[in-house]
């Protein structure tokens, strides 16, 4: 007959309770790190149509930079759904396509309004308007800001988990 210390017990009973949010973890770090792969190639599919349409030859909207940004945007956009779609949340249900990629593009649009919110602050409202504040402004903490929003609204509304597990089953895994 084996006996069991209290000690071996309790901490039976903690590997338990922590084995749920642990796999939780996990699951949310893989989804960070493809989210992050797919947000810096839909990144290179925007500057590099971007430039192409500016640029390239001679260069088909060399003067109309606000159509080419729609453009590029719209295809980077379509990327970055497609790729987390199929790749980042492809273990969450899917609901209808049209739903999905609506909401993904609108939320994309607050995230993009996020660092143009960031950028009007620091040029008009601080009058920080060098190249580099600009940059700054919008391409690092505009960016990084409208990023963690999109992370995090993607997961909550466009690519929702069915998977949480509810208060009442982790209190059964702690009674095992």
């Amino acid at each position: 007959m084996t006996q069991t210390s209290p000690d071996t017990a309790n901490r039976g009973r903690i590997a338990t309770l922590v084995a749920p949010w642990r796999g939780r973890a996990e699951r949310l770090y893989r989804e960070v790190a493809k989210f992050g792969v797919v947000g810096l190639i839909a990144l290179v599919i925007d500057v590099g149509i971007f430039n192409l349409l500016m640029y390239a030859g001679s260069g088909l909207l060399a003067d109309k930079p606000l159509t080419a940004k729609v453009i590029s945007v719209a295809f980077a956009t379509t990327f970055a759904y497609f790729g987390n779609r199929f790749w980042t949340f492809r273990h969450r249900e899917r609901t209808s396509y049209t739903r999905e990629y609506v909401l993904f593009f609108v939320l994309n649009i607050v995230g993009m309004g996020i660092a143009l919110g960031c950028l009007w602050f620091s040029h008009y409202a601080l009058g920080l308007d060098s190249a580099l504040a600009d940059n700054i402004s919008a391409n690092v903490i505009g960016l990084a800001l409208g990023t963690l929003f999109r992370f995090w609204s993607y997961r909550k509304w466009v690519f929702p988990d069915s998977e949480e597990v509810t208060n009442e089953q982790l209190l059964e895994l702690s009674e095992i």
